[in-house]
């Protein structure tokens, strides 16, 4: 017969131990612990049965947290507030997060930062000031400054970001690369060969990884003069590069946009220079939304759900606290939802 875990020398205690020697589920022990419906009273005890047995609790998976105020999840964007407040990603993506938040009874900090130094203090102070038990970190870039001083601070967090972004970070992620590449397919399918793309920022790990991609699937399809343009994401922006793209003498005839505010600004420079969409220029947005599906024509996008990826971020990080998770979590890749914005150049409008 093994020995128990919690007898196994340098091996520590998790939920799922106490789950297996109780014959229930990770969810089951967690409803128990915190004293929530769900679980009928001989459950409940032979949870805390195993639990005493293995000598666990909810605050030894979480040592570190002691003290700390861990019903509390922090998460600083960079961003101005007035362009969060126009993004129909992040609104989805909180709402996500909140949700399961609100199953523990615990709550969101969400602060806008001005860049990555104010936000790695921020992280800094909440987490020496016991604020909050572990945060969310989103928007990473190539060899990202606050990888390490946050690895150096010992808070739980778990990354928004592909796997090569991240530092070695639990990571929730979306194969942006392949979602890319559909697109290009997608509208070179359709007849274009001119396809331009109207990006993120350069200095974003995914911008980069959406960027290469698009070059590379441009050049395996033997399709020449993919222009690309670094933007901030904000519709003034989208609206600018659109611009410059269709005076340009070889006028791309479909583009492909980093959001839907970018998307929703490109359909009205379109229609500004006297070109109809699609007959004379493809639109695709990226992340599908409201926008999207409220535009005329409605925007053909690359479509995942978003409030989902926000779960699945949320329900990670309580993982990653209570020291069941330390790898990648992949979620659905973006998957294309055509409308009546994309179509072969020259071809009809459709609604």
């Amino acid at each position: 017969m093994s020995a128990p875990a919690s007898r196994v020398p340098g091996r520590r205690v998790t939920i799922n131990d106490v789950a297996a020697l109780a014959g229930v589920s990770k969810g089951a022990v967690s409803l128990a612990f915190n004293n929530r419906p769900g679980v009928s009273p001989t459950t409940r005890e032979r949870i805390f049965a195993a639990a005493g047995e293995l000598g666990w609790s909810p605050n030894q998976t979480a040592r570190n947290l002691s003290g700390r105020r861990a019903g509390i999840v922090g998460l600083a964007i960079c961003r101005p507030a007035r362009l969060l407040g126009l993004e129909p990603f992040y609104m989805e993506f909180i709402s996500g997060i909140e949700d399961v938040l609100a199953e523990r009874s615990c709550s969101l900090l969400l602060r806008l930062v001005r860049d990555l130094d104010e936000e790695t203090a921020l992280y800094q102070e909440w987490w020496r000031g016991r604020t909050v038990g572990g945060a969310i970190l989103v928007d990473f870039h190539r060899d990202d400054p606050r990888i390490p001083p946050l690895r150096a601070l010992g808070m739980p967090v778990v990354a928004v970001g592909h796997p090569s972004l991240t530092g070695g970070f639990p990571s929730v992620w979306t194969d942006d690369a392949s979602a890319a590449a559909e697109a290009v397919r997608y509208l070179a399918a359709l007849g274009h060969r001119r396809i331009a793309r109207v990006g993120g920022p350069s200095g974003l790990g995914h911008s980069g990884i959406r960027a290469a991609a698009f070059e590379a699937t441009m050049a395996e399809l033997g399709l020449d003069g993919g222009r690309q343009v670094a933007t901030g994401f904000v519709g003034e922006e989208g609206a600018r590069a659109t611009r410059g793209l269709l005076m340009s003498p070889d006028r791309p005839t479909a583009i492909v946009y980093d959001n839907d505010i970018m998307a929703v600004a490109g359909a009205a420079v379109a229609a500004e220079m006297g070109l109809s969409v699609p007959d004379d220029l493809s639109l695709l947005a990226w992340d599908d939304s409201q926008l999207c599906r409220l535009t005329h024509p409605p925007l053909s996008a690359m479509s995942h759900d978003v409030h989902h990826f926000g779960e699945e971020v949320a329900r990670t990080l309580f993982d990653v606290i209570e020291g069941t998770r330390t790898g990648t979590h992949q979620v659905p890749t973006p998957s294309l939802t055509p409308r009546g914005s994309t179509g072969p150049p020259g071809s009809p409008g459709r609604v």
